[in-house]
């Protein structure tokens, strides 16, 4: 790009940590996170033709990166104006409401990689880095996020506007999936909502709004190569309906379907492909219940399917039910997130989340593996004392896809200063005990 002395240009540092120069190369087909532009015209500005590219994206890098470090949340606006933040959720959002409740993603080259990434809540330089670590998506490196990407960390708005442009830029080699935050209730709570109206002042309710409406485009999981299957939470319950009887004689009578109250089963891939995921708020009652299961279920040690009664939505599921889905669907892999460090400590029997991932069931047919990518988590913390966590990515390779690599980090400090969004001190660190009825009753 020009680097003349234009009164728009801002010069910007290049992130902190250098990307290993032997793990990506230079050209257009595999792009190297390490060489990104040392000035960058401020404020972006949306291409006429509506085509991104990887420069435009690298611009994005770099002034969200400056950006943090050197303005105010309120001059925001400066760096990415209105108009361009309405062009890219637009365009992102037409794309993400087309795509199935359940991706399938298909390899395209024999040296392929697929890189499934956790947890982010708003921590952008951790992300920024995970990016120089694993390399861009690229032709032969696809990108799965398994959601989560706003909330308790200090830049959730420029977190996600990032993964947006990516999955513009490249929209069949970057997956987006929804995670629980990703919806009006945890926005509200832990701090989303806050942060785009401070950052977009009289603009932030619009902003807000369009942030919504594309997290209900979001699909709910992924199956990668036929061989494993991802999603924020992990499994769900089959729903069974059975018409009620019509009142003899009445016909063309309207009839209503009613859940069967039997045992809880697992639900089929089928039945997650007709669920109707366009809601606020997945519901935790109702004939929609698989959107909230995927989104909030957990693994336990206890073997069986039973409601998840500590978080009041979703499911405890056992490693009876990892082997039954496995199996069921010919997988070998379960790849789900969901729980930091601090969900952790609160479950006994599963494993602490020190190094970003753990196994937490070793069956049969496979393995089900929790990945959390937010290092230091959560970037506000009440006590002196904190978790000091690694985050973690999973690398997956052809030509079986199943034999996961585990790439623990730490996260980028010294931190830029910022306040939080949300009061961190009263609000509780795990999502736990959840206010339902503050939650939208879209059912």
């Amino acid at each position: 790009m020009s680097t003349d002395d234009s009164s728009n240009n801002i010069n910007i540092s290049p992130i902190s940590r250098d990307a290993d120069a032997s793990s990506s190369s230079t050209s257009t087909a595999n792009p190297s996170p390490s060489s990104l532009p040392e000035v960058v015209p401020v404020p972006l500005t949306w291409p006429p033709d509506g085509q991104l590219s990887l420069e435009w994206i690298q611009h994005v890098i770099s002034a969200f990166d400056w950006s943090s470090k050197n303005l105010p949340p309120s001059s925001f606006p400066s760096v990415l104006p209105v108009p361009v933040f309405d062009a890219l959720v637009l365009t992102a959002s037409k794309i993400l409401h087309k795509e199935p409740n359940c991706v399938r993603i298909e390899t395209p080259d024999s040296d392929s990689t697929v890189v499934v990434v956790g947890d982010l809540h708003g921590q952008l330089h951790d992300l920024l880095f995970l990016f120089q670590d694993a390399g861009f998506p690229s032709g032969n490196r696809i990108f799965v996020f398994n959601g989560d990407y706003v909330d308790r960390g200090a830049w959730g708005l420029e977190t996600f506007l990032l993964l947006l442009a990516w999955k513009v830029f490249m929209p069949h080699r970057v997956y987006l999936l929804r995670g629980n935050h990703e919806s009006k209730y945890c926005t509200s709570t832990y701090g989303f909502e806050k942060e785009v109206l401070a950052k977009y002042g009289d603009k932030g309710k619009h902003v807000y709004r369009k942030c919504l409406g594309c997290f209900e485009g979001l699909p709910l999981a992924s199956i990668i190569a036929e061989r494993v299957y991802t999603a924020h939470g992990g499994l769900f319950r089959s729903i069974t309906v059975t018409p009620s009887k019509r009142t003899r004689g009445k016909k063309n009578r309207r009839m209503n379907l009613v859940p069967e109250s039997n045992a809880l089963c697992l639900g089929s891939l089928e039945e997650l492909s007709k669920a109707r995921r366009s809601v606020l708020d997945p519901p935790w009652e109702g004939q929609n219940l698989i959107p909230g299961d995927v989104l909030w279920s957990d693994p336990s040690m206890k073997p069986g399917l039973s409601p998840n009664k500590e978080r009041g939505i979703g499911l405890l599921w056992g490693p009876d039910c990892t082997e039954e889905f496995l199996q069921k669907f010919k997988l070998k892999l379960i790849i789900r997130s969901h729980e930091g460090p601090d969900a952790r400590e609160k479950r006994p029997g599963l494993a602490g989340m020190d190094e970003g991932y753990t196994i937490d069931h070793d069956v049969e047919s496979g393995k089900l593996i929790t990945v959390f990518s937010a290092p230091d988590y959560p970037q506000f913390q009440a006590t002196e004392e904190r978790y000091n966590n690694k985050g973690a990515y999973i690398v997956l390779k052809s030509p079986d896809f199943d034999n996961p690599e585990f790439h623990s980090f730490e996260a980028i400090t010294p931190r830029p200063k910022v306040n939080a969004y949300y009061d961190f001190e009263e609000v509780m660190d795990s999502d736990e005990d959840l206010d339902l009825a503050s939650m939208v009753p879209d059912l």
